[in-house]
């Protein structure tokens, strides 16, 4: 990186550590840093506009810069910019907020309960749970299975359910009573000649197994994305959530939904629960539910989970959990006027329809030399890299074509990310077909790009 001693760039460098980011490699080549948004686009400190294919972090539905979102920001900031939750005490944006949350649910929901981040909505969960086991008088019933490739969060809990090496090793995570099960990936996992409905019949009979080894009365729940996100965009197999939730009923162990990322209209459906069939008792939400514009996540729990909860709460004298932040007014108010926008201009249909032409248009890649599987659902799909189609293999490291394709695209003005050597794209849900078309058609000019640098 050539930058001068006290550009963005340098002063970055000197003084922040990224997320998600390899600190060394950082120092060399230096931060992209963005100045402007504007629906599908942002752009960078030169000038240089993008397509920004992962809605930030899969998260802006409304596109960027939208004048509503800024307007009820101003208006709740002016009339309450701060109140708490806390010993009784709420405010009208809280309320309505949370009346909205669990009138949306597709299944019926008791009680809302406000974060704010997917990680501390699911370190919250793990909590909930352990409190209402002994609520219940089952003192042993603390483990929770999750799923590897599973992403549910980074603080100690959430991380430990996270379902992926990187968020593991050198954490010391996960923390003891965190299982996890197989990944619902047949073009990965499955055994030659498997269907998917016998691939989601064995991860079942997996599941089960695990249940009854461990003992079920010591299980409390499952927690699973409805189609997984950060670990590939891993789209159920058929069958699958059907079997597993079979299994789940047996053992009367609950079913915590992560609509972190599907929710709020991502797989064509409000909710990805709705897209596979989930019939979940508690839902993780965040990110499209203020289109990321101010932070704020939210737990809706039945009343098989909020009945023990409330009964041990009296007898302690308080639920001793809460955020200062969790259900911050101004959140809460960006919060109902995002969900008023995305019913009002039919989002969820938006990204039916223009999903389905995005669907299509990365399909078309599937012929190409360096692509093994395309996978996806409405406004969010994947395109796995691979340097050898028949034998699924990569080129040299793992990841290493994902990162080539990935800078590549950028320099051609798409924003992407790759998880390993699958590209995700999960674009803001206002996206329309010609925006589509011009963001598969970079990828594939620059997929052709990609094949003499490898070769060279």
């Amino acid at each position: 990186m050539d930058a001068q001693p006290n550009s963005p760039e340098a002063r970055d460098i000197r003084y922040h550590l990224h997320a998600y980011t390899n600190a060394r490699a950082l120092q060399q080549a230096g931060p992209l840093i963005i100045e402007k948004g504007d629906g599908i686009y942002v752009e960078d400190n030169a000038g240089n506009r993008y397509i920004e294919a992962m809605a930030g972090l899969w998260s802006v539905a409304v596109g960027f810069s939208e004048p509503r979102l800024v307007e009820a920001a101003t208006r709740q900031m002016a009339k309450l910019p701060f109140y708490h939750n806390f010993s009784s005490k709420a405010h009208s944006p809280l309320i309505d907020l949370a009346e909205r949350l669990v009138g949306m649910a597709p299944v019926p929901m008791s009680k809302a309960f406000f974060t704010n981040s997917g990680s501390e909505a699911n370190d919250t969960v793990v909590k909930m749970l352990w409190y209402r086991s002994n609520a219940l008088g089952q003192p042993q019933k603390k483990k929770i299975i999750s799923r590897k490739r599973g992403y549910h969060g980074v603080t100690v809990a959430s991380a430990s359910m996270t379902g992926l090496p990187n968020n593991h090793i050198s954490f010391d995570l996960p923390i003891a009573n965190i299982l996890h099960t197989a990944s619902p990936h047949h073009w990965r996992d499955a055994l030659p000649g498997e269907s998917e409905e016998q691939f989601s019949t064995r991860l079942a009979g997996e599941l089960e197994q695990m249940i009854l080894a461990e003992g079920p009365d010591t299980v409390a729940a499952f927690i699973g994305e409805p189609l997984m996100g950060a670990g590939g965009v891993i789209v159920p197999p058929a069958g699958y959530w059907e079997k597993i939730q079979a299994v789940l009923a047996r053992y009367d162990i609950l079913l915590v939904a992560d609509e972190v990322i599907c929710g709020f209209g991502r797989t064509g459906n409000m909710f990805g629960s709705q897209t596979f069939g989930l019939r979940p008792d508690i839902m993780v939400m965040s990110k499209q539910l203020s289109s990321s514009y101010l932070p704020i996540s939210a737990l809706l729990i039945n009343d098989k989970v909020f009945e023990p909860l409330a009964d041990e709460s009296n007898r302690i004298g308080t639920f001793g959990h809460g955020f200062t932040a969790g259900g911050h007014p101004v959140a809460a108010a960006v919060a109902l006027e995002n969900l008023k926008l995305i019913e009002e201009r039919d989002l969820v249909g938006n990204a039916r329809s223009v999903g389905a032409r995005m669907q299509a248009r990365l399909r078309e890649l599937a012929g190409h030399e360096l692509v093994g599987e395309v996978r996806g659902v409405g406004l969010i799909a994947a395109v796995e890299l691979v340097a050898d189609k028949a034998g699924k293999a990569p080129w040299g490291k793992a990841g290493a074509l994902g990162a080539l394709v990935n800078g590549l695209l950028q320099n051609n003005g798409v924003i992407s990310r790759n998880m390993g050597d699958a590209l995700a794209f999960c674009p803001p849900l206002i996206i329309t077909e010609a925006q589509v078309d011009a963001m598969v058609d970079a990828l594939r000019r620059v997929l052709d790009a990609a094949l003499p640098q490898m070769r060279g």
